[in-house]
């Protein structure tokens, strides 16, 4: 897979998405759902398309409770195939998972070959 998203990203393309590790809450306060604010992100808005950026909840206990929201988020970038989607190192921050424990839920990028998401380098290895 040569789809691999840039590990610091500082600026975006237009039709890019910057897609980004939440609270269910949306308090956007540190990591990079603090940076998201600069593309759009809505203060109070948890999950979703929010300017250009995608908010994936990721403060939970385990990873099988991010699982339908990745889930989802792999649906909308489907359907959205103009939209290009950089995908952060999403709970590996301030949510505390590994690579090891996100990277599978993204294993459906690579079987069912959806084009326009980006995964971070660091999760390939474990999908």
């Amino acid at each position: 897979m040569n789809k691999i998203s840039p590990k610091w990203i500082k600026s975006l393309q237009e039709k890019e998405i910057f897609v980004f590790g939440s609270n269910i809450s949306g308090f956007h306060g540190g990591g990079a759902a603090r940076l998201a604010m600069k593309w759009g992100a809505v203060w109070g808005q948890g999950v979703g398309l929010q300017g250009q950026t995608y908010a994936i909840p990721t403060m939970f206990d385990t990873a099988a409770e991010i699982k339908p929201y990745i889930d989802e988020f792999l649906v909308f970038a489907k359907m959205n195939p103009e939209l290009k989607f950089l995908v952060t190192e999403i709970g590996c921050g301030i949510a505390g998972f590994s690579a090891k424990d996100i990277a599978p839920l993204f294993k459906p990028v690579i079987d069912e070959n959806i084009e326009n998401v980006y995964l971070p380098e660091c999760f390939l290895k474990f999908i």
